[in-house]
């Protein structure tokens, strides 16, 4: 099978800075076509002028996604300028740390309307346009494949990831349970729960506590933090025909780290 995204059409959200921006940057480097959705307009103006030497066309879409509107509206640009939609990657995600006998209700709700609820509404609107198209155009077989991005964080215990954990925990099962309910229309869904993946947050993370660093290595067996385009390229295998009869799976993508657990790791 082959791991070629070439010619593709990819909707990946968070994609104005991070990890979506270094998926939807790998995409279009792998020939995909790419709409990069963000709120960030200015951002992603400037990472649009960038990537126009990429092997795939790239759009962008800015909005607020968490709006059901905005989804539409999204799924009409791409159509408009794709005319298809092959690929979503739910990128778009929040990380708040918070003491778990303080923690904000409110802040809570938050993390799980942008992690979770944001993820499933656009994953239900996908899948019925891909759906649609492929039952007017007489297409059988595997038509779509969703990922979403998740965390080791939803199946350990850290506390001050109280409102993080349960959502990436939610991510999880959400995940399963679209790939039962889409198998048969033809559409993979899968995820990847990652650990620390050197992000522009952690980054800023790295910069304001430098002893992080070190509590992170040690507590990966690989000795090292995964580059964004590790995970990137994770994404690709799962998008692509390689994975052609995986569904329901939650890769995990952490040096080991999940394997140790120790409670007092960093919370990147």
């Amino acid at each position: 099978m082959s791991l070629s995204i070439a010619g593709k059409t990819a909707i990946v959200t968070g994609a104005a800075n991070g990890i979506g921006l270094a998926i939807a940057r790998h995409f279009l480097d792998k020939g995909a076509n790419v709409m990069f959705a963000d709120m960030d307009e200015a951002r992603l103006e400037t990472e649009i002028g960038q990537a126009c030497k990429a092997e795939g066309e790239v759009r962008m879409f800015a909005g607020d996604l968490r709006e059901r509107l905005t989804m539409v509206n999204l799924l009409a640009a791409t159509f408009d300028a794709f005319d298809r939609i092959d690929i979503l990657v739910n990128a778009s995600r929040q990380m708040l740390t918070s003491q778990p006998l303080n923690a904000d209700a409110d802040a809570v709700e938050d993390l799980l309307a942008q992690n979770l609820m944001t993820s499933l509404r656009l994953s239900q609107l996908c899948a019925k346009k891909m759906i649609a198209r492929a039952e007017k155009a007489g297409v059988e077989g595997m038509i779509g494949s969703i990922i979403n991005l998740s965390s080791i964080a939803s199946h350990r215990t850290q506390p001050e990831l109280l409102g993080y954990s349960i959502s990436c925990a939610a991510v999880d099962q959400m995940t399963r349970s679209l790939a039962v309910a889409l198998a048969l229309k033809g559409i993979r869904v899968n995820a990847v729960a990652f650990g620390s993946v050197m992000s522009a947050s952690l980054q800023g993370a790295l910069r304001e506590n430098p002893d992080y660093r070190e509590a992170i290595l040690a507590d990966t067996p690989l000795g090292r933090i995964a580059s964004p385009t590790e995970l990137a390229e994770t994404v690709q295998f799962l998008a692509s025909d390689a994975a052609g009869f995986m569904t329901g799976q939650v890769l995990t993508l952490d040096g080991g780290r999940s394997l140790l657990d120790p409670v007092t790791a960093p919370a990147h």
